[in-house]
């Protein structure tokens, strides 16, 4: 047992650096944008990069698992999202950087999955509750920390050791697991029967879909030709994949595994869960940015209090685990997750870490509660032989959750934006005393401060503009918290649909 921990622990390290890599940049684009002379279109595409490499590996991690075997094809990850991660801290342009972020991620991101199927094949009973809390809560905790961590190693290094820091635990993930991981040996014959046009349908279509998820909101979606192509790329290839994999003898995602009911379940609430934590990481830094002003670091330490209160959540939901049904646990923690939206929602412009406090504190406790009876409950009760290929799938869905989350989240606060604000202009009119009283007061300043009349006037008048953009912007994020409450209220009607999950079968005898 003692050696079987070291080895999950080891493993959970590497998901730990490889989740945490997805927003660890967040914070910090305008730094590498300014380091790397590109402009904010530019830029973002260091996330972007990361996201669709890596929502493209996931789903295939089962199959390569079978075919390289867990621990070589975990080392193989680790070592590449090392390599890549010294090129990203060393690019020279931002072309470089995206070509070594994109890497990054497809590298990487087989070690999301492996841990996952980790945790079912060494543990049982008790013990694998535990796992799957270990595990649940990484993969929630990891995002939740990226603006947090990257914000500090910005403003107290460079945005280089954002890469850097993944150097040591990279190459100790990439020669321990070799030597503590033996769960099962490689198949390569399995090479030759492949489903190689899955695999390229399966890469175009999310591929396709993940930057139109990404770019849609800033082109305004159809009306721009390339996102129109992308989706309707996104589409037919995704169509033809789900036929290629039903109908094929041998398919690199199992499909049929959502025939089970708790796993489809499962799959759903993955999704939702994904909407809840990736949406929020990006709605709140962005909050902070745009509306407060704050910097990469106050940034990262105004929603660090969301990490902190999920790292003391782990313990008391490892109590209850063992002693209470999980489905009642997932439907507490859902709508915990649904109740700190509600608070969010009525966020007005002067929020800053103390009002943030209460409602992020809500959300990392209900992030631990919503996120690891999911796993135990949808993977539980599939059989080892299914579990690997139905794990990617798993994966792949709380972060397309994330994607189409952060997707409709960035349209909302562009399109009600634009309407908040158009309602409050309606009001900023010559019979509107108050209006009128701040302008005058705002004329006196600026002629004292040696403006003339005319360009007093002017400088008042764009104040009065920035003042109702910035309450319009403020709306706006509280509507789009109550949309993600609404997504959870849903979700936690629907966990009773949810059966309890049969006692697993004891780990194999190899699996040490």
């Amino acid at each position: 047992m003692p050696a079987k921990i070291l080895a999950f622990a080891t493993m959970s390290l590497g998901m730990f650096i490889a989740l945490l890599d997805i927003q660890i940049v967040s914070a910090s684009l305008r730094d590498i944008g300014g380091g790397l002379s590109a402009g904010a279109d530019e830029t973002v595409w260091v996330q972007t990069s990361y996201l669709i490499a890596e929502i493209i590996v996931i789903p295939l991690s089962g199959w390569l698992s079978r075919v390289m075997s867990t621990r070589w094809l975990f080392a193989a990850s680790a070592a590449g999202f090392t390599v890549t991660s010294l090129l990203c801290g060393m690019a020279w342009n931002i072309q470089s950087m995206i070509a070594f972020r994109a890497l990054q991620g497809f590298l990487g991101g087989s070690m999301i999955p492996l841990v996952f199927t980790t945790a079912f094949a060494f543990f049982a009973g008790p013990q694998r509750v535990i796992a799957a809390a270990v595990v649940g809560g990484i993969a929630s905790l990891a995002p939740t920390l990226g603006p947090t961590v990257g914000g500090w190693i910005t403003d107290n290094f460079s945005w280089h050791w954002l890469f850097f820091v993944n150097l040591v635990p990279g190459l100790f993930v990439t020669i321990a697991v070799p030597l503590l991981v033996k769960i099962d040996k490689p198949d390569l014959s399995l090479l030759r029967g492949a489903d190689y046009l899955g695999i390229v349908l399966l890469a175009l279509s999310l591929g396709c879909l993940e930057y139109t998820l990404e770019e849609g909101p800033r082109w305004d979606w159809l009306a721009d030709d390339t996102i129109r192509a992308t989706a309707w790329t996104a589409g037919i290839a995704g169509i033809a994949f789900l036929w290629r994999s039903l109908t094929y003898a041998q398919p690199v995602v199992d499909l049929r595994a959502l025939k089970d009911r708790n796993f489809a379940l499962g799959c759903f609430f993955s999704f939702v869960t994904g909407i809840g934590i990736f949406a929020t990481i990006y709605l709140t830094p962005l909050f902070l940015g745009r509306v407060r002003g704050f910097s990469a670091l106050e940034i990262g330490l105004a929603v660090f209090s969301t990490g902190l209160f999920q790292l003391t959540a782990i313990p008391i939901y490892a109590f209850f685990a063992n002693r209470v049904d999980l489905r009642w646990l997932m439907m507490f923690g859902l709508a915990c997750f649904a109740l700190s939206m509600w608070q969010f929602s009525p966020i007005t412009h002067d929020w800053g870490s103390a009002q943030l406090l209460l409602p992020q504190a809500l959300r990392g406790f209900a992030q631990q509660f919503a996120v690891a009876p999911t796993v135990t409950l949808t993977l539980g009760g599939l059989p080892p032989a299914r579990l690997r290929l139905a794990s990617g799938l798993f994966n792949l869905m709380r972060n397309l959750g994330g994607a189409i989350g952060i997707a409709v989240c960035a349209t909302i606060l562009n399109d009600r934006t634009n309407l908040h604000f158009l309602r409050l202009t309606e009001h900023l009119n010559v019979g509107n005393e108050a209006m009128n009283a701040t302008l005058q007061g705002m004329v006196q300043r600026m002629t004292q401060w040696g403006y003339d009349m005319a360009d007093a006037q002017t400088v008042a008048l764009r104040q009065l503009w920035a003042l109702a953009f910035r309450e319009a912007q403020t709306l706006t994020f509280g509507d789009v918290f109550l949309v993600i409450m609404g997504c959870f209220v849903i979700a936690t009607a629907m966990v009773p649909l949810m059966k309890k999950v049969v006692p697993p079968k004891a780990p194999p005898a190899d699996a040490h």
